[in-house]
Order: C-alpha cells, then structure tokens, then sequence
C-alpha cells in the first residue's frame, strides 16, 4: 500500500463512486455482452470495496445511466449512443425508469444514486459533484465500466473540478483488455493514484 493511501482516501473526506454498475450494462441480459464479459471479475471487487466504504464511514455514491423507454431526450450525437439505442428497442412514451443495480453491489438505503440522463460522466450535470461538495468530499474513488468511455470522462472531470482522484485498477473494466491497460498505464496514471482493491480495502480497516 502506498504510504499516503490511507490519508488520501480518509472517510471523512472520501467518496467512492460506482460508475453504470447495473444490471443492464454488467449483468446477465446485459445490453452491451462484450463489456458484460470483460466486467466479470470486476464486479465482486466493486461490491468488497462497497462493503468496506460504508464499514468505514466512506460514502457510496452509484451512478447509473437512465433512460426512457423511447429514448427521448437521450444523446443521439455518438455511435455508441445510437448503438445502445438500438439494443434497447422502442418503447412506448413513458417516464424516466430507475436503473436496477447490480444485485452484488447490495445497495443500501444510505448510499446515493445520481441518474444520469444523457452524456458520459457521472459528474457532468448530475448534481453528484454539488452534493458531494456539500459533504466536504475531496476525493473520489472512481470504480465500475467503462475504462474505455465513461471512466475515463468521469476520471477527466472529477480532475477538471478539483479532486484527488484514487481508480482501483481491478475495479473497473472496458474493452479490449490491452487496450484497457494502455489507458490505465498511459493517460489515467497521469491523472489519478492507481491502487487496488485490497490495497483500499486495507487503508479503510
């Protein structure tokens, strides 16, 4: 363990964040398989560094992609957008529906859900960076998928705002798995301190 892992990610100013943690984007009737796949041992890390934030008093923030069941008002402007679309059907005209965590996080009523309705990043206009500064929160522990998109934005925003940013390497996934090092090694390294799960794990206890 780092030496100043411990004091980077004290829980009184820690926050981990769960980045599209749910069951249709990791789970079993995933829409997006390959990120599925790549995403299995990921998940059991996630849900042990849960355990151990809220053991500590660090607090566990989900951030989930939403959507309505006709899409509207959802981005359109990416391929991956209009490929998730896709997989998703057309529904008919309806509210906003809740994303269903993974049933490994096992969510508690005093963690945080911060939907997410359109763009890439579990910051960017979804009232988490505001709630989280309201708490005194300086650091963020970035986990879930993907290395490719949505961490890596997220990763870039919380920087952008000011954050000391902790990624455990084993608690997040992407794909292509070369591909997903080169970004850990080469851009998130620049950005962030790389750990693991147990290394966090043991920082907490």
């Amino acid at each position: 363990m780092p030496p100043d892992l411990a004091a980077l990610a004290a829980p009184d100013h820690t926050a981990i964040v769960t980045v599209e943690v749910q069951a249709d984007v990791v789970g079993e009737d995933s829409i997006l398989p390959d990120l599925a796949a790549a995403s299995h041992t990921m998940v059991p890390n996630v849900a042990a560094l849960c355990r151990a934030a809220r053991a500590a008093g660090v607090t566990v923030c989900h951030a989930t992609a939403v959507f309505r069941p006709d899409c509207f008002g959802s981005n359109t402007n990416a391929r991956l957008f209009v490929a998730t679309a896709k997989r998703r059907g057309s529904g008919a005209p309806g509210p906003f529906e809740p994303a269903v965590l993974h049933p490994d996080l096992g969510a508690e009523p005093g963690d945080v859900i911060a939907p997410r309705y359109q763009g890439l990043s579990a910051l960017w206009d979804t009232g988490l960076d505001q709630i989280l500064r309201n708490e005194g929160v300086t650091t963020l522990v970035v986990t879930g998928v993907s290395v490719n998109v949505a961490i890596l934005s997220t990763v870039m925003d919380a920087v952008n705002r000011g954050y000391q940013v902790i990624v455990p390497r084993d608690a997040v996934a992407g794909v292509g798995a070369d591909y997903v090092a080169a970004v850990l090694d080469n851009t998130i390294a620049l950005l962030a301190t790389l750990t693991t799960t147990d290394a966090l794990v043991t920082a907490w206890s």
